[in-house]
């Protein structure tokens, strides 16, 4: 077991969380009990992960998506008041690491994804060094044999735009939302970029510029950072960890 204050002094250091721009806070987010001994980990503070936290007498939820927006309302009531009454009532710190938890470079989600899909990774670049470039395998050098590869992995069936018999090589990628930064994968040579989410632009930018994209699924692609992180802080702190995985299909 170790202190809150402990803990989450070591994951701000070890995260950098200085260093990046956000649009949510990072760390602690609700206050629970003074000593972890147990911490479940979740993609997002959802009412059913804070369920699950409860159930399994857990001291932590620790997250990748957490509570509170810059978008959202402040106010502290309907879902959002009943989420923080469960954390409440059963003394669990909430812990939320965003862009911090995508772009480590040992925990983070996009070098997570990385290593599970069997990729090189080669450089981070654009937007806060979020995006990433690499290599595919050759049993991954069409479409066809990446969507199939993705499906496999990550137990769902990406979408995707472009030639399926086509030959790639590079591959760019970003999970979770970043659909925004294919324009800045094409800059930087992708054959084909992959992330969490597609939007109607996307559609047209791929065909008219020859670069596959692939929405792989926000829930599904950044599944790994989190349990990453986990790993770390039980061999850090001797605490217990376990994973919360929703069947998210977004």
């Amino acid at each position: 077991m170790a202190s809150r204050q402990e803990m989450l002094a070591w994951c701000d250091e070890m995260l950098q969380v200085g260093l990046y721009k956000d649009y949510a806070p990072n760390g602690l987010q609700v206050e629970g009990a003074e000593i972890i001994d147990k911490i479940v980990l979740s993609v997002t503070a959802s009412g059913a992960a804070i369920q699950y936290a409860a159930a399994q007498g857990a001291d932590m939820l620790l997250v990748h998506h957490g509570m509170f927006w810059k978008s959202e309302p402040v106010t502290i009531t309907g879902w959002k008041g009943k989420r923080i009454a469960n954390l409440l009532k059963n003394n669990i710190n909430l812990v939320g690491y965003h862009l911090p938890l995508d772009g480590h470079a040992q925990w983070g989600n996009n070098v997570q994804l990385a290593a599970k899909c069997g990729w090189q990774p080669e450089k981070q670049f654009g937007e806060q060094n979020l995006l990433n470039l690499g290599v595919l395998p050759d049993e991954q050098n069409t479409l066809a044999k990446l969507a199939a590869h993705l499906e496999t992995v990550l137990g769902r069936k990406p979408v995707c735009v472009g030639d399926f018999s086509g030959s790639l090589k590079r591959v760019a990628w970003c999970t979770g939302g970043a659909q925004g930064f294919f324009q800045q994968a094409i800059d930087a040579g992708a054959d084909v970029y992959i992330t969490g989410e597609i939007s109607e632009a996307q559609y047209h930018l791929a065909n008219e510029t020859g670069v596959a994209f692939i929405s792989a699924g926000h829930h599904a692609t950044e599944r790994y950072g989190v349990q990453a992180l986990g790993a770390a802080l039980a061999e850090q702190f001797g605490v217990a960890v376990d994973f919360f995985d929703e069947n998210n299909p977004a």
